[in-house]
């Protein structure tokens, strides 16, 4: 079997970690299998559709590396959906309902109230051709429902293991709107058949769904794709992202100078019984993806984490991995080996360059000590530069520990914190260092 796989976003808002995790499954599956990523943009819904958020979710796969082998739109095969529906109709699986909204509603709280599940009871399939010429005089449009089988659909998921749904126990879907509109449910099994999807990844809140959507697609003639149902995110307090998928945007991430390999290196893993670490290259990421790995507990999603993996992914990033970004930002390969094992943004190292180059207004904490270090700091200054100046004014002053090493860092750097004096001292070279020692704008 040739693998196919497909990531179905809908373009009404943007793509956050929920279902990039379920891209980057796909993809990773794909590539291991060699085989076919498709990005079909599921844009039925024209009225919450829209081009720009299309523009967003495609720019976000290109970032994150989820290059994909075929695209289509949904909203350019309607022709392919009303087939479809008439061959349903023809068989008798597709039918017309007229009830309002309201009047459903009603129907499900009076069933509650019963102890009765609050599934429909087809109460359309009673309607003789009087009622609906009636009902169609009051102006009303049907929406179109599925008969299902009302019997157990069963398959072996790919993650959970021997899956079954029973479709007595789920009202039978609405496939198309009163409006004529489709619904996600027809066109996705259209478009599976069509594009001939060998396995459909996608999140565990899809398990019913898949029980319904097996029946339609036998009943248009199509052989169901394999299904693999992962766990959910959550917070990391254990509770839904659903009121922070704002900040959890690929978009906001990209904005905020996180790292694409950060994302999908955490994302690959999250869920699965592998550690997490950083892995820049996408294509080994996709060697080491395995069903059998992917665990069924939701899966926590810590900001915190993703921040720790992106400072650890640059601590072993080469300049070379980056020299052109780098360079962008005036940063030097000495000064990326001095400061990335204290950042967590590439961003951050342009700051460096200011503070190593450009002017910066010296903090001094302790006039004496620092006036000390300006009279002992002479010539070419190298790797061995700071831990002789230490040396020495440790044996001259007395001072050690912080009253030793704060008040040059403050005269230096004019910062509190950042990357190891040994390798910035040399960078701010010694005729700058002596000018800051001294309280001087340098």
């Amino acid at each position: 079997m040739t693998v196919k796989v497909r990531f179905a976003p809908s373009p009404t808002g943007k793509l956050h970690v929920g279902n990039v995790r379920a891209a980057l499954w796909n993809w990773l599956f794909a590539r291991k299998s060699e085989g076919t990523f498709v990005l079909r943009i599921d844009d039925t819904d024209r009225e919450r559709s829209t081009k720009a958020y299309e523009d967003g979710i495609r720019t976000d796969l290109r970032w994150l590396g989820l290059n994909w082998d075929e695209t289509t739109r949904q909203s350019e095969r309607f022709g392919e959906y009303e087939a479809a529906a008439e061959k349903l109709k023809a068989a008798g699986l597709l039918y017309p309902c007229y009830e309002t909204a309201e009047e459903l509603d009603r129907k499900r709280k009076i069933q509650r109230a019963r102890g009765l599940p609050p599934v429909y009871d087809r109460g359309a399939l009673n309607l003789t051709a009087d009622d609906v010429a009636a009902l169609e005089n009051e102006g009303r449009r049907p929406h179109w429902r599925f008969k299902l089988s009302q019997s157990p659909v069963a398959w072996t998921d790919l993650i959970r293991g021997d899956t079954t749904v029973d479709t007595a126990s789920v009202s039978d879907p609405v496939l198309i709107r009163e409006d004529g509109v489709f619904l996600y449910t027809l066109p996705s099994c259209v478009d599976d058949i069509d594009m001939s999807i060998t396995h459909v990844m996608r999140g565990e809140d899809h398990v019913t769904n898949t029980g319904v959507q097996i029946e339609i697609i036998r009943a248009l003639g199509g052989t169901p794709p394999q299904f693999a149902h992962h766990s959910l995110l959550v917070g990391a307090d254990g509770q839904g992202l659903s009121k922070r998928l704002g900040s959890l945007s690929i978009e906001v991430m990209r904005e905020d100078g996180v790292e694409p390999a950060s994302i999908t290196s955490f994302l690959a893993k999250l869920g699965t019984a592998d550690p997490v670490t950083p892995q820049p290259d996408i294509q080994e990421l996709a060697k080491t993806f395995d069903f059998d790995r992917l665990g069924r507990a939701p899966a926590r999603f810590d900001m915190g984490e993703l921040e720790a993996l992106n400072a650890k992914l640059l601590r072993e990033t080469s300049f070379e991995t980056m020299a052109d970004r780098l360079q962008a930002l005036g940063v030097s390969q000495s000064l990326w080996e001095a400061v990335r094992g204290n950042i967590t943004r590439v961003a951050e190292a342009a700051d460096w360059v200011g503070i190593v180059d450009g002017e910066i207004e010296p903090v001094i904490e302790n006039e004496a000590l620092c006036g000390e270090a300006a009279m002992l700091l002479s010539g070419q200054l190298d790797a061995e530069s700071w831990g002789v100046l230490t040396s020495a004014l440790k044996e001259k002053t007395g001072a050690k520990g912080k009253n030793l090493f704060m008040p040059l860092r403050l005269a230096l750097t004019g910062r509190a914190r950042g990357p190891e004096m040994a390798a910035l001292l040399p960078l701010i070279g010694a005729e700058k260092a002596r000018a800051r020692l001294r309280g001087q704008k340098a």
